[in-house]
């Protein structure tokens, strides 16, 4: 097996430290747009893992937004196994790039989700996921596997549900996955502040959609975010943390192979987050699409989501 993984910031570098107890591929090539990422995974695995290891695995840089680049860099090191650890806008590109290259596929988020442009808080547009499930069969042609939301959620997730369908119950009236936790952020001042344990920008694109929810008699529906509020009581310490639906790949896979009356998700936001998000949308701060502003050296476009992900702050985190 050889792995091409792609992205090494939080994800792709604890796959990187994972694989330094393992013995199982021939080759790991870490690649990142900033090789210094990379650089630096591959680094750790030359301090802490055995020399044996530490010589099937180096570092390159890739332009995950272009399958060609993906391709190439896949062929240029006979991959079999590429592993996409990057925000889920790249999804389709490196899709793209393992088919032309001929290897099989892993994520752990899944093709982005567009609004019904009529009527997107009742109507699903194009679901999460929907542009790779149209892949299936080009996969299935060329004998090669792909699978898609292997992460925790989705990924244990999904397989938490199943083993509930087939070992615990006879029958499913509803499946939530509920994700809801107490880290604190903070300044290196120790005030409590705003900085998402993950990329702002798939914060902002998870709970900003119209959230998906499934039901038998109806289907796939979407509703307004943060709908359905309630709060909900956390195991071992975490205490009660209100959830609200929130669009997610489970609503997506799950009706697909499994017989339940109903599949939701709901995310344990806060009222204070809820808040923040809320605010970035009233201010088009969430909008994808670059917008002109003034520069030192004149005029340049830049994303208004990309700017808030520029702006946040270093964060540690506590609780």
């Amino acid at each position: 097996m050889r792995i091409l993984l792609i992205g090494a910031g939080g994800v792709g570098d604890a796959i990187v430290k994972i694989a330094a107890d393992r013995n199982f591929f021939e080759k790991l090539v870490v690649a990142d747009y900033d090789i210094s990422r990379a650089e630096k995974s591959v680094a750790w695995i030359n301090e802490w893992s055995k020399p044996e290891i530490a010589q099937k695995v180096e570092a390159a840089q890739i332009d995950a937004s272009d399958p060609s680049k993906v391709a190439a860099l896949a062929e240029e090191h006979n991959i079999t196994h590429i592993l996409n650890a990057v925000e889920p806008r790249f999804v389709q590109s490196i899709v793209e790039g393992a088919l032309e290259a001929g290897a099989n596929y892993m994520d752990m988020a899944m093709s982005l989700s567009h609004p019904h442009p009529e009527d997107p808080f009742n109507l699903p547009g194009e679901k999460l996921g929907d542009w790779q499930y149209s892949k299936a069969k080009d996969f299935a042609d060329k004998g090669l596997l792909a699978l898609v939301g292997t992460g925790a959620e989705p990924g244990i997730s999904n397989i938490f549900a199943r083993y509930a369908a087939d070992h615990l119950f006879s029958e499913l009236d509803e499946v939530t996955i509920i994700d809801g936790g107490n880290l604190v952020v903070v300044n290196d001042e120790g005030e409590e502040i705003f900085a998402p344990s993950f990329s702002i920008w798939t914060v902002i694109e998870e709970c900003l959609n119209p959230p998906l929810i499934w039901e038998k008699e109806r289907g796939w529906f979407t509703t307004k975010p943060f709908s359905e509020p309630e709060l909900f009581e956390f195991p071992e310490g975490i205490g009660p943390i209100k959830c609200v639906n929130v669009e997610h790949e489970e609503v997506a896979m799950l009706p697909r192979t499994m017989d339940a009356q109903r599949v939701n998700f709901k995310y344990g936001l806060g009222s204070e987050f809820i808040s923040v998000l809320k605010t970035l949308h009233a201010l088009g701060l969430d909008r994808v699409n670059p917008v002109w502003v003034r520069s030192k050296s004149g005029r340049a476009q830049v994303s208004p989501r990309d700017v808030v992900a520029a702006v946040l702050p270093g964060s540690r985190f506590t609780g």
